[in-house]
């Protein structure tokens, strides 16, 4: 067994480079994995494109990636419940377990989170775009033999479309609207749908991934770039959606939700961008109910479930997957939305 691997790594803006790194051997409590497939996150693209994203810079050597999934190689000294050979998705959250958070069941806020491939604390925490990582067996979750690796490296980003709709709460015969159609975007419109959604209306400012999203099931896509009047009748009788989830990050996309929710509904603030001018005064006198939502916890294992049985079919949302020596052209193609939709490295 070599003790090197390959992995992706960023160094600046525009420097992403494949590089050797060293290979421990799996102690106890943790198994080797053989990466075969890992998702290019925006997160991902931001480091990528921009050297980072608000004050979060990347100032050391960092390995990317979160969303992976491989097979087991190698066992350490008290890993049960595993075999070799075994097709996990590998959960990417690494909370403490003993802050005040973690002991309250809301692990995703831990005040001392180890989340792969992010340079919010440094050192960097190292991520899974690479051949072969050893992790602790906890992070594994196993996907069966039925799922691709493709699909199983799906797991991270269903399972923070899951949280936001758990954060919404019951959404059965609800009509919800989606704001933005990015990956996330599509993903919460297939997590609403699961959940029992009676309607999904989705927007962006771009026809292609609107298009996406009429395949995947949308009641209606809508470019409110192009048509800004398309969805006027939502806002008769002060609104007449009851869930929004706003993906974009975008301030006029949270303001056509906050105009197009009835009373007392409910809008989830799924995008992460700067701040946004909220308009406090509607929000007050619909007595609407804006909630944020972040990362995940247990919808890893649900959304690793929804996945394994296809009861949620992520496969169309695969749209390009390219070898890691051909990282920057991966990286270069997820940023055009108009191509694609989920572009994933694959480390055979």
């Amino acid at each position: 067994m070599t003790d090197t691997t390959r992995a992706c790594v960023i160094h600046a803006a525009k420097d992403l480079r494949v590089e050797t790194r060293p290979l421990a051997q799996p102690g106890a409590g943790e198994v080797l994995v053989r990466v075969a497939a890992g998702g290019v996150c925006g997160s991902d693209l931001h480091y990528y494109l921009d050297g980072g994203f608000g004050a979060i810079r990347v100032r050391e050597p960092m390995i990317l990636g979160h969303e992976v999934a491989g097979r087991i190689e190698a066992l350490g000294a008290g890993v049960s419940g595993f075999s070799i050979g075994a097709a996990v998705a590998l959960n990417p959250s690494r909370p403490c377990g003993q802050c005040v958070y973690c002991r309250a069941g809301a692990a995703q806020h831990c005040l001392d989170m180890l989340f792969w491939g992010s340079a919010m604390r440094t050192p960097h925490v190292q991520g899974g775009f690479r051949e072969r990582i050893v992790v602790p067996a906890a992070q594994c979750v196993p996907v069966g033999d039925d799922a691709s690796p493709a699909e199983a490296a799906m797991c991270e980003p269903l399972a923070v479309a899951m949280h936001a709709v758990r954060q919404a709460g019951d959404v059965r015969g609800r009509r919800v609207l989606v704001t933005g159609c990015g990956p996330i975007g599509a993903l919460v419109l297939l997590a609403a749908r699961d959940a029992g959604a009676r309607e999904v209306i989705v927007t962006d400012v771009i026809d292609e991934p609107l298009a996406f999203a009429s395949r995947l099931g949308a009641t209606r896509a809508v470019n409110v770039a192009r048509d800004a009047a398309a969805l006027s009748a939502e806002a008769r009788d002060k609104g007449q959606i009851d869930v929004a989830f706003e993906c974009s990050g975008h301030p006029r996309a949270l303001a056509q939700a906050i105009e197009l929710t009835r009373p007392q509904g409910v809008i989830v603030q799924v995008g992460i961008g700067g701040s946004l001018d909220v308009p406090l005064n509607v929000v007050t006198a619909k007595e609407l109910n804006l909630r944020g939502s972040f990362r995940f916890h247990e919808e890893f294992a649900a959304a690793a479930t929804a996945i394994a049985t296809r009861r949620i079919d992520v496969r169309p949302l695969v749209t390009a997957s390219l070898p890691l020596d051909r990282a920057v052209e991966a990286f270069e193609l997820a940023a055009d939305k108009r191509q694609s939709m989920k572009v994933q490295l694959t480390f055979a």
